[in-house]
């Protein structure tokens, strides 16, 4: 059985993503997916975290997001039903933790009794972007004291009250970091600080029953490895880490993209199982029943399809960007720190 855990449609995503919510799930059901969890992203609530395409028209952009959840949930529902025999539809979000008044926020919208799950992310150090763009990162990168290295430690210290705070059972592209350095493959042992905090981490969500997610995303944006990179992810099987798999796709284009040589980096670490939730029926307001099922690699990767000559499962060294330059670069993160 294949799935992902990490999902997003232009439906409920508009602006950095494409497509309706049912056609991505119809995707994953066409390259044999048994099972996908939707994960939209939660609204955000202050106009200082807006993206920069959202600051044109700031008010009409923070009121549009509650309900546009609203109807993501709505939606949701309405499409496990309807292809509850072809997939299992799990309902989730993403949640964001920009700094931590944003907890009770995650905590209240995960009472819904339609929510599975969320996944654990930081998208922003110090109010600020970090994955969005050049401009935005060295922005970070300033705010942070002037050098990577500190904002490393700002990002994973932030992760860490984030893990405190939510328990998350799904960590979010655990290094997400890395994606707009100037190095993006540098070995992050050199930096004691930074190794420091990212195995603290891993120990705290170890306790806490947490997954890593192998998120493919970072290959599809023209790094080497996926989220997270190998050295986090050797020391993550140490500790006896479960992983679970994500193509954290933002369109129809972008569902399973990469998975094939993800699942071999997996296997080259020694990983033999990849953890997802087994939904079981439920009825009315009460919150349903989730089980933990453990999936084989190679039962994953024997039920990918290829269709259609596409071979959006396999990419790899043909689509990849170089490290950095993936993205254009306009200056376009001064508003973000101006509010």
């Amino acid at each position: 059985m294949a799935f992902t855990m990490h999902s997003h449609s232009g439906q409920f995503c508009p602006g950095h993503a494409a497509d309706q919510l049912q056609d991505i799930i119809q995707r994953a059901i066409a390259l044999g997916f048994n099972t996908i969890g939707l994960s939209e992203h939660m609204p955000r609530y202050e106009e200082r975290d807006l993206y920069p395409e959202e600051l044109p028209d700031a008010q009409a952009s923070l009121q549009a997001l509650p309900p546009r959840h609203e109807a993501y949930l709505a939606e949701a529902q309405r499409l496990q039903t309807e292809f509850r025999r072809e997939i299992s539809v799990l309902i989730g979000f993403e949640a964001e933790f920009i700094r931590p008044s944003y907890a009770p926020l995650v905590r209240n919208l995960a009472l819904a009794p339609c929510i599975d799950y969320f996944i654990g992310s930081v998208h922003h150090v110090h109010s600020i972007p970090i994955d969005y763009d050049g401009p935005c990162f060295r922005a970070a990168v300033a705010a942070a004291g002037g050098t990577e290295e500190r904002l490393y430690e700002d990002y994973y210290d932030l992760q860490h009250e984030m893990l405190l705070a939510l328990r998350p059972r799904v960590v979010g592209h655990f290094d997400l970091v890395r994606l707009k350095s100037e190095r993006p493959d540098r070995d992050v042992r050199g930096w004691s600080g930074v190794w420091a905090r990212i195995t603290r981490n891993l120990r705290l969500v170890r306790e806490q029953g947490g997954w890593l997610e192998c998120n493919t995303a970072a290959l599809r944006k023209g790094l080497s490895e996926p989220y997270p990179c190998r050295v986090i992810a050797e020391e993550w099987v140490k500790m006896n880490g479960a992983f679970t798999m994500s193509d954290d796709s933002h369109g129809v284009a972008q569902v399973g993209t990469h998975y094939m040589p993800a699942l071999s980096y997996l296997e080259s670490l020694g990983v033999e199982n990849l953890w997802t939730l087994e939904r079981q029926p439920h009825h009315g307001l009460q919150k349903p029943v989730l089980l933990d099922k453990a999936v084989s690699i190679d039962e994953f990767r024997r039920h990918l399809k290829i269709i259609d000559g596409d071979k959006n499962c396999a990419r790899y060294h043909d689509s990849r960007a170089q490290p950095g330059k993936n993205q254009p670069e306009e200056e376009r993160c001064k508003n973000i720190q101006d509010k």
